[in-house]
């Protein structure tokens, strides 16, 4: 058989022989039909299952850092069913229907949340050519599709008629809109070190180096900004404004229960997935194996080692270090919050662009 067929670091020749197959035994449109009907399944499940398995880990590590024993119960010693016995829970309570809520925006706000998050999972790259969504500008594409979730935010908050709920809406707006100009700069300053938006690309590129060592003391930088904005703009602690349970109640989603509730509650959990994914994606080499120069036999071991093993437990890395964020500082005011990004965070991103683009020119990068 041909050797690129049977090379597990690249799926995008058994992605083809599997789509000659169908449109062999069925017409095109049907094989792209259903093609497209498998891959929105696997969207899914994976989305499912990833928003357990993160509500999980949290609830583990949160209790570690508080000396508890956290979820222990349902499921045996460690509690593994506790969590599936919560997302069934929340599936099958009542949509309560507000009286004097805006209808078709207060329905529309969940869907608008989990498309955002549908959109840049889809861009994720899992594997060699083993991304949903491929285009050669695709890391603009994730910071674009990423937006679209704080109209959602918004429209649950206006819609639902609460001072609470409107109250959360306008601080994440702020607070999102501020953030994403310094998670943009640093994606930015990664684009100008790599000299692609393609993200396969870009993982392409750290075969011999991930960018956090190429890139020396600018990409240090820029990784630590990322994670801060990033942070942020996943409404996570301590920037969980928007959901400030002593003051606003829940925040938002406030007035939202049932399935509706349960969307935003995986969709918060996807987007941290999906921020420490893009900071695998963009300086740690993404699916790329560990690769020290000169040391081939030490190589070869880590290249039998899958690349969606390596992608998996780098993104894991960074969702612990952002629960442990979370859970090691105390929430901030939100003037608090806007004053760090505007007056230092983003001034400092842009400083560290600066200095990524004079090291590109003068070729002091690795």
């Amino acid at each position: 058989m041909n050797q690129a067929f049977l090379d597990y670091y690249n799926l995008q020749p058994l992605l083809t022989a599997i789509h000659s197959w169908l449109c062999g035994i069925m017409p095109e449109g049907l094989a792209i039909f259903l093609e497209c009907v498998v891959v929105g399944v696997i969207i899914l499940v994976l989305y499912a299952v990833l928003a357990i398995i993160l509500i999980y880990m949290e609830r583990k590590v949160c209790a570690a850092f508080q000396c508890r024993l956290g979820p222990n119960r349902v499921g045996g010693k460690g509690g593994l069913l506790q969590v599936p016995a919560d997302v069934i829970k929340i599936l099958i309570k009542e949509v309560i229907k507000l009286k004097d809520a805006d209808r078709f925006l207060y329905n529309l706000a969940p869907f608008l949340v989990i498309l955002a998050s549908i959109l840049t999972f889809s861009c994720l790259p899992w594997h060699k050519g083993g991304e949903i969504l491929h285009m050669n500008i695709g890391i603009f594409f994730v910071i674009a599709a990423s937006s679209i979730g704080i109209l959602g935010i918004l429209l649950a908050g206006w819609s639902s008629n609460s001072k609470y709920t409107l109250i959360g809406a306008v601080r994440s707006g702020a607070m999102i809109i501020s953030y994403e100009l310094s998670v943009g700069i640093s994606v930015l300053t990664m684009v100008v070190l790599s000299g692609t938006t393609d993200i396969q690309a870009i993982v392409e590129n750290q075969a011999n180096g991930w960018y956090i060592f190429k890139g020396h003391i600018p990409a240090i930088l820029c990784f630590i900004i990322y994670l801060i904005a990033g942070n942020a703009e996943a409404n996570r602690g301590p920037f969980d404004l928007a959901e400030a349970e002593q003051e606003l109640t829940a925040g938002y989603h406030t007035e939202y229960s049932g399935i509706h509730f349960g969307f935003f509650y995986l969709a918060e959990y996807l987007n941290l997935f999906i921020v420490a994914g893009i900071a695998t994606t963009l300086f740690l080499g993404g699916w790329m194996p560990f690769h020290i120069s000169g040391l081939d036999g030490f190589n070869a071991v880590m290249d039998y080692i899958p690349g969606i093993v390596w992608f998996l437990g780098k993104t894991f890395f960074v969702v612990f270090l952002l629960m442990w964020i979370r859970w090691t500082f105390p929430r901030l005011r939100i003037d608090q919050v806007l004053t760090f990004e505007w007056k230092y965070l983003m001034p400092t991103s842009l400083v560290v662009l600066i200095l990524m683009t004079v090291c590109k020119v003068a070729g002091l990068t690795f």
